[in-house]
């Protein structure tokens, strides 16, 4: 057996003390904490943007926080947590499984066998991942030797190294000392922290699944392995945060029914990985919250199918059993915590059923050349082998569990030594109590910010008073951070994950790649499957009449709606007031009321479903906010398509305080459609609609999901409840309105309706044509409207709003319940949702993604592909030209076959073989691009563009030339274009003509009328130094002749630029040292045509057909108080301000 086999990464036990030390400070370096990942932000981000923010804290005035975090770099908070001393990685040694699942040594690292579950690195090398398995078999080889692609843990790992006098195992002579090493791996698949990750999800991931893996490795090649597992209860539960221990309420979110689903498939996949499994619940049976939790559980592995198998001779298999240890009860008496090892009386049996892993290393034999075999290199042969595994689990899994798990481990160690007669020395255990003390602190100061209490009797086998007040200063922390960071802790533990909603992930450039998913996406319909589903949807609010739950709701809930109306297959029902909104409910919530409720809708919609042969409902979800209520229902049937189920609330009375109003969320994925139900109960009043658009603002961007989810981040969102919105007519009026049943002219009243049509408040929300009288408000129990002195005016409170492009709404009315002052509303939808085949898939893009490598390599035999040619040059949308890039532009035509399709489709005329890059030349011979200028044309700079060669002669100046005299311009092929659209009343101002040629010297072509305005030929004393961009960049505008400008572009002093077919004005350069320019003088530089810029240019009787012109856009101007007009942009730069962008001008 190789010594690696008990290590956390591929290095061995040394043989020296030297190397041992040694060893173990390379062991150390292999977590995450080197110096050489530390380094120093500089620049000023903050680490969350207000994309992350609660909206309490940037209402309520809790900035300080976030400017005290601006000076940190964006993923100061990655960083911290990678540098924290949990993450463990290895680029040749498989981290992620146990050493069962690894005895080979071809599997020690292997790529495609890495426990995915535990390789929290997964999401930055998903996309390598996928890159490689497209590849060869000698790419793979090739690439995995590049040793790129890296595992990494979260958790806990350390070797004790146990000397040769110390060692159990004495029948096995060796001077060398042995190792004893804990290695825990934490499960990435529901990662989070205390408060924020409980319980289970739809796939079957339980938060704090942690595998715990006990290795005894000695120098003879003898290796003991034992591993055990620990979870959150697997059922839907979640705690909220309190300053109090009393506050911190467990509430069980969804029903028995459907919870088992989830249940089945955390159990089924422990099965599979581990053999048998044998539960140890530690939690109370006498807490009321950790009781209601312990009954749950014990259902929910009554009805599991691992709980008793049948084989085939007709003998029953557990494979899931339960045993109860309540640890508080159990170590309350005068043994204090000794007394947790009776536990061992309960677990005996099945620990020697389930056995561990023993491994020996033996002299091989290979084949030789005479025909006999001659001895080899040692290998591993297993000899024992670990068949189950014993899961523990309290309410946080980690200090009674760290405990317990310290005293299987070593129940587990003492039976493999019995085995062998052997016996461990006080020394061995020490080290053993030690190694899982510090294992219990790592793992609690992941999940809860804290080491573990209880860690001091771990440590040491006693409980003293140090340790007592110990663990006192860790749950005062514990509180602390569970209320104040740990939402921080959770946010960047999802971006590491890549779970949050607008993450994006990186893509590996892979033309065939691009190319399939871009087919995938035209191809949509042969791996997706939309289906139709209905969705009832009622609001209610009940003026805290709890009576009414024993009335009978049927003509609310189950409405005749015809014989062709398909059974819904969801239910969400809101109640507003559930209870009666005293002082005392507004600052908590009883959970009593609503409990109830949910058992009378439960009754009624199943028991018409039974009459009528219909499947039966289950609860999905529910919760409240006080008064507000939302409970939601499903088919049994349609279960299996419906995951991520999460709520949310939120409280907008008194300012955010109090929760008499606010709202209540669903939201959950049926197949691959999102979803999301809101019932809301906003501030009442006639004139306060302001309060209630900010009511509902508040509850759009304020409520927010796991991993940052917010109302809008889903496809299908349905509103409902009491918005209390009125109508804006007089009561007598209203009444009347209503007697003659003209609910138009209410519906042109109503202040939601008014609100919405102003936008302000639910943007692009629907709502159905209402057909109905006002539910606001009646006198209990009749028909009448209010006849109290108080009069209310009737109105339409309860409402239902949708959004979505595949919502369709069927029915939107009321039903006759008279035992509360509202009358309930409900709606039916349509819904289609899309399922994604993801095998279908998978295999679709494989054959695509083989069939267009193949036409590729066939066609590279014949001519040289570059990945502009992989990708294929296909047109956004019919019509259009294909891409451009750096080898084809479709407006220089480049020479392309279809050019002449292009060029008629726009109107050019064509022209092959223009050059897509820039040919432009320098000015003079020996001048070069000056290489001191600064990257960005906005810096400013005194630097020239263009300087001597080294060592040539330097070009002579003078004070009185004005300008450098350039190379002859290059030729170039005239290209007519249709003319431009001119916006401007007097084109001949605001006009340039790029025909002219260069400064001084009179054009070829005649010029258009230009007549200069008198104001612009005073010259001005030239402009101080700005920044300005290249000359090659620069555009302004300029007289055919090098003639002044109008006042409306007056810019003097400006330099003069020429090139080959146009003039363009530059700032004057102010006079540079030793340069012998002045500040007046102008420079002349080649540039290109400016005719591919602009292909639309008028051709009237004032100018050649051939000459451009497009409109130059002037430097914004103003007048000061002497009423001489000023530059803008020099003012900007010398007050210290900043540059104003510059805009491009567009064709047209």
């Amino acid at each position: 057996m190789s010594r690696r086999f008990s290590l956390s990464n591929s290095v061995g036990i040394p043989s020296s003390s030297a190397a041992l030390a040694q060893w173990e400070a390379d062991k150390r370096q292999d977590c995450l904490n080197k110096d050489v990942y530390d380094y120093q932000p500089h620049d000023q981000y903050t680490s969350y943007s207000d994309h992350y923010r609660s909206p309490d804290e940037a209402v309520y005035g809790r900035e300080s926080d976030f400017r005290e975090s601006a000076l940190n770099h964006p993923c100061f908070e990655l960083k911290k947590i990678l540098s924290g001393g949990t993450f463990y990685y290895s680029v040749d040694f498989d981290l992620t499984n146990r050493l069962q699942d690894r005895l080979s040594e071809g599997s020690a690292f292997d790529i495609d066998s890495l426990d995915r579950d535990f390789l929290w690195n997964a999401y930055m090398i998903e996309p390598l991942i996928e890159f490689r398995s497209r590849l060869s078999k000698q790419e793979k080889v090739l690439l995995d030797e590049s040793r790129m692609l890296t595992s990494a843990i979260r958790g806990f790992v350390s070797t004790s190294a146990i000397s040769a006098a110390a060692s159990p195992l004495r029948g096995l002579k060796s001077n060398h000392p042995s190792s004893l090493t804990l290695l825990s791996r934490l499960s990435c698949r529901r990662a989070g922290t205390r408060f924020n990750s409980r319980g289970i999800d739809d796939d079957g991931y339980v938060a704090n699944f942690v595998e715990s893996e006990t290795v005894f490795w000695h120098p003879s090649g003898l290796c003991f392995s034992y591993a055990q597992i620990r979870g959150s209860i697997p059922i839907f539960w979640e705690q909220t945060t309190g300053l109090l221990p009393g506050q911190q309420k467990i509430q069980i979110t969804r029903s028995p029914e459907a919870t088992q689903p989830a249940f089945d498939k955390h159990f089924e996949h422990l099965e599979l990985s581990y053999g048998a499994v044998h539960i140890l619940n530690l939690m109370s049976s006498t807490k009321p919250a950790e009781a209601e939790l312990t009954t749950r559980y014990k259902q929910h592995i009554q009805r599991s199918p691992l709980n008793q198998i049948v084989g085939m001779d007709n003998t029953s298999d557990h494979r899931l059993v339960q045993s109860q240890f309540d640890f508080h009860a159990e170590t309350k008496g005068p043994g204090g915590y000794e007394a947790a090892s009776m536990v061992r009386r309960l677990i005996q049996d099945r620990a020697d059923s389930f056995a561990y892993l023993l491994c020996d290393k033996v002299n091989g034999l290979r084949p030789s050349s005479n025909g006999l075999d001659e001895p080899s290199q040692q290998e591993s042969t297993v000899i024992l082998q670990q068949e189950g595994v014993l899961r523990t689990n309290c309410l946080d899994c980690l200090d009674r569990t760290n405990l317990i798990q310290t005293i299987i481990s070593q129940m587990v160690i003492e039976l493999f030594l019995g085995h062998r007669s052997e016996r461990a020395t006080a020394d061995f255990w020490m080290r053993h109590s030690s190694l899982w003390a510090d294992n219990g602190d790592a793992l609690s100061k992941i999940y809860a910010g804290t080491g573990a209490l209880k860690s001091s009797f771990t440590r040491h086998g006693k409980m003293s008073l140090a340790g007592a007040i110990a663990d006192a200063r860790k749950s005062a922390t514990r509180l602390y951070i569970n209320n104040f960071t740990d939402q921080g802790r959770q946010n960047t533990i999802d971006m590491l994950l890549g779970r949050l909603v607008d993450q994006s992930p990186v893509h590996l450039y892979d033309p065939i790649n691009d190319f399939v998913n871009a087919e995938l996406q035209q191809r949509t319909h042969e791996f997706s499957k939309p289906e139709v589903i209905h969705i009832w949807t009622g609001t209610f609010n009940l003026n805290g009449r709890g009576s009414g739950a024993r009335e009978d709701l049927s003509a609310w809930l189950c409405p005749h709606l015809g014989n062709q109306r398909r059974q819904p297959d969801m239910i969400a029902v809101g109640f507003q007031e559930i209870v009666e909104l005293s002082p005392q409910q507004i600052m908590s919530t009883d959970p009593v009321m609503r409990q109830n409720w949910e058992e009378a809708v439960r009754r009624t919609i199943n028991d018409k479903k039974k009459d009528s042969k219909q499947e039966e409902y289950v609860l999905l979800r529910s919760g409240q906010l006080v008064g507000a209520a939302l409970i939601v229902f499903v088919k049994s049937s349609a279960l299996k398509n419906v995951k991520n189920v999460e709520g949310g609330m939120k409280k907008t009375g008194m300012s955010g305080i109090a929760g008499n109003k606010g709202a209540v969320a669903i939201r959950m994925d049926y197949a691959n459609t999102r979803i999301c139900f809101v019932t809301a109960h906003l501030t009442a009043g006639f004139a306060n609609y302001e309060e209630r658009n900010r009511d509902y603002h508040t509850i759009s961007h304020g409520l927010r999901f796991q991993r940052n989810r917010s109302i809008d981040d889903h496809d299908t969102i349905i509103w409902l409840g009491d918005f209390n919105y009125r109508i804006g007519l007089s009561d007598e009026k209203v009444r009347r309105l209503i007697q003659t049943n003209d609910l138009g002219t209410l519906y042109q009243n109503d202040q939601l309706n008014l609100q919405m049509i102003a936008g302000r408040v639910f943007p692009f929300y629907s709502e159905a044509q209402i057909t109905f009288l006002p539910t606001y408000k009646y006198d209990n129990g009749t028909d009448e409207y209010d006849t109290s002195e108080k009069a209310r005016i009737p109105a339409w409170c309860d409402r239902i709003l949708r959004k979505g492009n595949n919502l369709k709404q069927i029915d939107y009315t009321t039903a006759p319940l008279r035992f509360s002052d509202h009358r309930p509303v409900y709606a039916t939808f349509q819904c289609m949702v899309n399922s994604i085949d993801e095998h279908r898939k998978e295999e679709l893009s494989r054959s695509l993604y083989e069939r267009r490598k193949r036409e590729v390599t066939g066609a590279a035999a014949n001519h040289e592909k570059t990945d502009e040619d992989l990708v294929g040059y296909k047109s956004m949308a019919e019509g259009l030209p294909p891409a451009s890039s750096d080898r084809r532009k479709w407006w220089l035509d480049n020479g392309v076959d279809d050019t002449t399709s292009i060029s008629r489709q726009y109107s050019l005329t064509p022209l092959l073989g223009l050059p897509a890059r820039s040919q432009v030349q320098p000015p003079q011979r020996n001048t070069m691009l000056n290489p001191a200028r600064p990257s960005n044309p906005f810096s400013p700079t005194n630097e020239p563009d263009w300087v001597m060669v080294p060592g040539a002669k330097k070009m002579k100046t003078s004070r009185r030339e004005s300008s450098i005299q350039p190379s002859p311009p290059y030729r170039r092929t005239d290209r007519r274009f249709p003319p431009p659209q001119n916006n401007h009343a007097d084109t001949s101002s605001n006009a340039l003509s790029l025909a002219t040629g260069f400064s001084g010297q009179a054009s070829k072509t005649p010029s258009p009328p230009w007549t200069p305005s008198s104001e612009s030929e005073v010259r001005r004393k030239p402009a101080p130094p700005v920044p300005r961009k290249p000359a090659l960049l620069s555009i302004s505008s300029s007289g055919p002749d090098n003639s002044p400008r109008s006042a409306s572009n007056d810019l003097s002093g400006d330099r003069t630029v020429n090139g080959p077919g146009s003039t363009v004005l530059l700032p004057p350069p102010p006079r540079q040292a030793g340069s012998g320019l002045t500040a007046s003088e102008n420079k002349q530089v080649l540039l290109p045509s400016r005719a591919s810029l602009n292909p639309t240019a008028p051709s009237d009787g004032q100018r050649p057909p051939s000459a451009l012109q497009f409109p130059a856009r002037p430097l914004r101007t103003d007048t000061d108080r002497s009423g001489s007009r000023r530059n803008l942009l020099d003012e900007d730069i010398e007050d210290g301000g900043t540059i104003p962008s510059l805009k491009p001008l567009r064709p047209g």
